[in-house]
């Protein structure tokens, strides 16, 4: 069996008793962005998977989305990275 080298840790439990691991991360290649996939990168980054600087050049985001999408999961949950949502939960 062949494994491949990745910095830092394979897998992280997450709190809910979870595991996550890189084959959880979207694909280097995605363009569109739903909630489930800035979720899964939002917690890879939080609970340790991969530092956010790999995050933002794996994904060619900017510091202020990626930014906006933790503000967002930590004031409003998950929910809130949905693109029909953005009006709703705008802060004013």
């Amino acid at each position: 069996m062949f494994l491949k080298k990745v910095d830092g840790p394979r897998a992280v439990t997450l709190p809910d008793g979870t595991i996550m691991t890189h084959a959880d991360l979207p694909p280097e290649t995605t363009s569109r962005w739903v909630a489930s996939r800035k979720a899964a990168v939002v917690r890879g980054v939080l609970y340790g998977l991969l530092p956010q600087t790999e995050a933002m050049q794996r994904y060619n985001l900017s510091e202020e989305e990626f930014r906006s999408w933790i503000a967002a999961v930590a004031d409003h949950g998950v929910d809130a990275l949905k693109t029909t949502a953005l009006k709703k939960y705008r802060q004013t």
